[in-house]
C-alpha cells in the first residue's frame, strides 16, 4: 500500500500560489507526517497532532467565530480509477486581518461512509508542521488533498480492505484546528 497522497496548500492572497506541504505514503505504524515545502508523508503516520486555535486574537479585533472552514471536491462523482481531489478552504470573515495556523498539524481530511470511518489524513502523518499565515478580511486559503481511494486507521496499521465503488456515496469533512466544515458528499463509481 505505497500509495502517495498529495497535499498542496495554495495561497489565495493576491493570486499567489505556493506549495506548503505534501503527504507521503507509508506502510507501517512507524509514523508519517507532513512538512512544509513539498516534503512527502503518508497514509501511515504519527498520532493526531494537538490543535491550536484556528484564529488567534491578535489584539486587533480578529474574532475566531468569524473564521470558517469549508470542504469540497472537484467533482460530484468519480469514474472507476479516478481519485477525488479534496479541498479544505479557510475564510476570514472578520473586517481585520487574522493570523491563522494552516499547517498540517492543524488539518484533517476525513472520509466516511455512514458510520464507517474510511480515511483520515492524520492517521499516518509524520512531522506535522505549523504554518501561520495572515489572511486579509474576506480572503481565503485553500489546501488540496488527492485521496487515492485507500483506507486508513488510527495508529497507521496496515489495512487490506479498499473502499467500495460501484456508485457508493462518501462524505468528506475538513477540519482546521477546532473548526470543522459542513459535509461534502461525493460518489465513487
Amino acid at each position: 500500500m505505497g500509495a502517495a497522497l498529495l497535499l498542496v496548500i495554495a495561497i489565495a492572497l493576491g493570486g499567489f500560489a505556493a506549495v506548503a506541504s505534501v503527504l507521503n505514503a507509508g506502510q507501517s505504524a512507524s509514523g508519517g507526517g507532513a512538512a512544509p515545502s513539498g516534503q512527502e508523508t503518508g497514509p501511515a503516520g504519527a498520532p493526531e497532532a494537538t490543535a491550536s486555535p484556528s484564529a488567534s486574537p491578535t489584539g486587533n479585533g480578529c474574532e475566531q467565530n468569524l473564521v470558517t472552514v469549508t470542504a469540497s471536491t472537484d467533482k460530484p462523482a468519480y469514474a472507476a480509477g479516478e481519485n477525488p481531489l479534496l479541498t479544505l478552504k479557510v475564510t476570514n470573515g472578520n473586517t481585520v486581518p487574522c493570523e491563522i495556523n494552516i499547517g498540517t498539524s492543524q488539518m484533517e481530511f476525513l472520509v466516511t461512509s455512514g458510520s464507517d470511518r474510511i480515511f483520515s489524513s492524520t492517521d499516518c502523518q509524520k512531522d506535522a508542521t505549523e504554518l501561520v499565515r495572515t489572511i486579509a478580511p474576506g480572503q481565503s486559503e485553500t489546501a488540496n488533498f488527492l485521496w487515492e481511494r485507500n483506507r486508513s486507521v488510527e495508529g497507521c496499521k496496515l489495512i487490506e480492505a479498499k473502499p467500495g465503488a460501484g456508485g457508493a456515496y462518501y462524505v468528506f469533512t475538513a477540519r482546521l484546528a477546532d473548526k470543522t466544515s459542513p459535509k461534502a458528499v461525493f460518489q465513487l463509481n
